[in-house]
């Protein structure tokens, strides 16, 4: 408590990036297909969360944020598909 660090676990759900590039081993097409239908979240999404959360006045610590689109339900295990 003596030196104020603040520390946040901001937990992503659906996301966008080049994680599935890398879990599909560099196949486009398979990577592209785990997003369709969906409006997943993209890296701005996520860098706005932290920016919020460093932004916070000195005396506010947000422990954890669980980020998600609004197709996903909670806890990540549905995912709406249009």
């Amino acid at each position: 408590m003596a030196k104020n660090i603040r520390v946040t676990s901001i937990e992503p759900g659906l996301a966008e990036t080049e994680f599935s590039l890398v879990r599909f081993h560099g196949d486009a097409e398979k990577a592209k297909a785990i997003y369709k239908g969906t409006e997943p979240l993209i890296a701005k999404d996520i860098a706005d969360a932290v920016l919020y959360c460093a932004a916070a006045p000195a005396h506010v610590n947000i422990n954890r944020l669980e980020i998600m689109p609004t197709c996903q339900a909670f806890g990540g295990f549905a995912v709406h598909r249009q």
